[in-house]
Formats: structure tokens, sequence, C-alpha cells
């Protein structure tokens, strides 16, 4: 069997993955980058009527792993595939909420309709009032260091980039100098990069239970152990292909997307038979993830060259994203659970890298700088231990617990879609 996705050789993911081979990166990182990538690019292009709303493909997702992991890597490839496709309106690597407002509601005001990447410098330009009938203002914020770009426990600037997910009409957004600005229909791509001790960081506690986090999908990866002292040039031939694949998505797959019957009936069986995440930090995503499932079904239908959405792509979407939230309590960490999170989620980390029983001597030679007192680290590994986290080997030391299979709703995921070396991270 083929390690590689089932879809035709010329899709856009299928290419991606090839193009993106020879490198250090995680190929999950690689595919994540090639859907979010392409949602950005994608913009409000194309539609799905769901209900009252309507449900565009733009995503945010965040690549989170171990300092090493080539997050940055993986985000910049993409990007620079994005810019070299003629794609511009990236955001800036380091911004202020109320200067990313007021370049997204300039954006459209560029009377000669030349672009230039949004927040790199304002656009001056005509006096158009009326908003409604302006171009939707994108933006990619196609971040590796996501803590550069929205700054440490900025609660204010997350719950705005959280309502500008799926917001329909114009933006209404007062500045503090009291000047009001208008983005019309704000269409907001997320690939960020960070680490677990970063995340905690960038993200107070009391930020589970905003909107930004429910929106927010965080794909966890592994260093793949793959190392090139001088990497291999990018395959300029797969690189002229895969400029051609994404013109070609942008030409022929644009307007409504509609859904085959047989998707339909997929989608609702997942929608009731979905058990949900089990980990209690997780809890508002569980609202959303129909949203989420919908968003990502439009991507894999564009790169497929269609306009109606088939079982065969319901069953793509659900897949990496059923492998996705898998992963996201690994990609979450310790973050937000009690005291001595940080020190637990080091001793979790030691966990997973370990393959012989390690011992309390072991553990408290890495982790002693940060606590006062080795009872204390005997109490987090009692309470990692009743919580099924770890388990004691023969008496010997402390190994992680094997991980439930995950599976999945029946009929509506194959596994086969991923490569070997992805499904090795469960």
């Amino acid at each position: 069997m083929s390690t590689e996705s089932q879809s035709s050789e010329s899709d856009f993911f299928s290419l991606y993955l090839e193009y993106t081979r020879k490198t250090e990166c995680p190929t999950f990182f690689h595919r994540w980058t090639a859907i979010t990538s392409l949602s950005a690019y994608l913009g409000r292009s194309i539609f799905f009527n769901h209900g009252h709303f309507t449900l565009y493909p733009n995503i945010y997702s965040m690549l989170i792993g171990s300092p090493g992991t080539k997050k940055s890597s993986a985000i910049k490839i993409g990007a620079k595939l994005l810019k070299q496709a003629g794609y511009t309106t990236f955001a800036a690597r380091k911004t202020r909420q109320e200067k990313f407002l007021l370049d997204l509601a300039e954006q459209n005001e560029d009377p000669e309709g030349l672009g230039t990447d949004i927040l790199d410098s304002n656009l001056f330009g005509s006096d158009m009032t009326d908003y409604e009938s302006r171009p939707p203002s994108e933006c990619f914020i196609a971040a590796d260091e996501f803590n550069n770009f929205i700054g440490v426990g900025n609660i204010e600037f997350m719950s705005i980039l959280g309502e500008l997910w799926d917001y329909e009409g114009v933006y209404d957004y007062k500045l503090k100098n009291s000047k009001s600005v208008h983005i019309p229909n704000p269409t907001i791509s997320i690939l960020g990069g960070n680490t677990p001790t970063g995340f905690s960081q960038a993200f107070p506690t009391e930020a589970i239970g905003q909107g930004f986090f429910s929106r927010l999908l965080l794909v966890y990866g592994e260093p793949s152990g793959v190392k090139y002292t001088i990497p291999p040039a990018p395959d300029l031939v797969l690189q002229a292909q895969l400029i051609s694949t994404l013109h070609r998505i942008k030409a022929e797959v644009c307007g409504e997307i509609t859904a085959s019957e047989g998707a339909i009936d997929l989608l609702d069986k997942i929608y009731h038979q979905w058990e949900g995440i089990d980990d209690v930090r997780f809890e508002h995503y569980t609202n959303r993830r129909l949203t989420h499932l919908i968003k990502l079904c439009l991507v894999v239908t564009a790169a497929n060259f269609s306009r109606t959405i088939s079982e065969k792509e319901v069953i793509y979407a659900n897949t990496i994203l059923t492998f996705t939230e898998a992963l996201m309590p690994k990609a979450l960490g310790e973050f937000g659970k009690a005291k001595n999170s940080e020190v637990t989620h080091k001793i979790m980390q030691l966990m997973d890298a370990a393959t012989v029983p390690l011992t309390i001597q072991f553990l408290w030679k890495h982790i002693h700088t940060d606590l006062e007192r080795r009872d204390q680290m005997i109490e987090i590994l009692g309470n990692l231990t009743v919580a099924e986290k770890i388990q004691i080997v023969d008496g010997k030391g402390y190994l992680p617990m094997r991980r439930r299979e995950v599976r999945g709703v029946k009929g509506a995921v194959d596994w086969s879609i991923l490569t070997d070396i992805e499904r090795e991270l469960l």
C-alpha cells in the first residue's frame, strides 16, 4: 500500500508533500501548511451555504512542537510558494491590533488596484464610503513565531481574531483615537508556529474559554529525525507544477460549493456520532467541530478541482481532523491545568522521549531547579499516575501510558490517507 495520499497524483496536497519530502520538517506539519496555505489562497472565492450562514474556507491552525521541530521551516516554505503564485496579502511578522485592523481597512483603498503586502505599509487612496461594495479584505497570518505577532497575554487581540474567523459583512471598530475603521468582509487565515511553553506564555489560562481558542486547530508534531547538512534544493519542476495547480484551482473552482447527497449523509453521521475530545479544555471546540470539518471539506474539494463535496472529500477531511484532534491534548501539554503545570509538562516531555523506565533520581536531576522539594515531584508523579498519563513499570521507574486506539466515526475515516511516519505520532 502506498504511504502517500490515495488522491490523484496531480492534486495539490500530493504534489506539495512530494515537493517538501526531502526536508527535515515533519510530514504532518507540511500537510497542514499545504491545507492552510490553500485556504488563504482561496479566500472568499468559494463558499458553502449552511442554513442562515455562509461558510468560507479560511482556517486558523497552529503548528506546535518542541524547539527544533522545524515549524518555522514548514511555514516559510508554504508562504514562499504562495508568494511565488502571486498572493500578496500577508500580515507582518509583528504588529499591534489597531495597526492590524487599520491596514485591513485600508487594503482596498488602492485606487490603482496595484496591491501590496497589507501590513508592510499603509495604503492611502480613494474616499470610498460604500464599504459593502468593496472586495473582501483578505489576510494570511503566516507567523512562524506566533508570539511575536500577537504578543503575550493579549486577550483583546485574540478576541478580535476569534470574531473575524467567520465574520460576514462590514466589520466596524473604533480606534483609541476615536477614528473608526470599516473592514469589508474580513477573511483571515492563520498558520502559526509555537512550542507548548511559548503557547502557555502567549495565552493566559482564561483564554481557554475565549472564542479564539475554539476556532484554533492545534497541530502537534515531533522532530522527524531527518538531518541534511546541505539540504537539497527545491525541485523547480514540481514548484512550477504547484504554482500552475494553484492558478488552475483559482480559475476553475469559484462560487458556491455544493455537497452530494452521499456527502451530506456522511456529514450528518459524523455530526451525530463524533464522540468529542477526551479533555475538558476542548469543551468549547466541540460546538464548532462541524464548522471546522466543512471548512476543511471546502479546501480538500478545491484541491481536487471540484465544486461538489463528495464522500471522498468528507472522508479525507474527517480523517485529517480526527487525527489532529487525537493529538491536540498533547500539543497543549499541561497548559491551563493546575499549579506546577510547566514542571508537569517537562516531566511528560521526558516521559514521551523515554525508551526505558525513568527513575525518580533521573527525573529529579532534570527538574530539581523547578521545584523546592522532592516531595513536590512525588506528588506530581502520583497525580499523573492516577490520571492514567503515566505508569510504574516493574517497580523500576515510570513510562507514559499507551494511548488508546484512535478509530473515529466508522466509515468516515481512512488512515491510509496518512503516511506511516504520520501515523507513528500516535
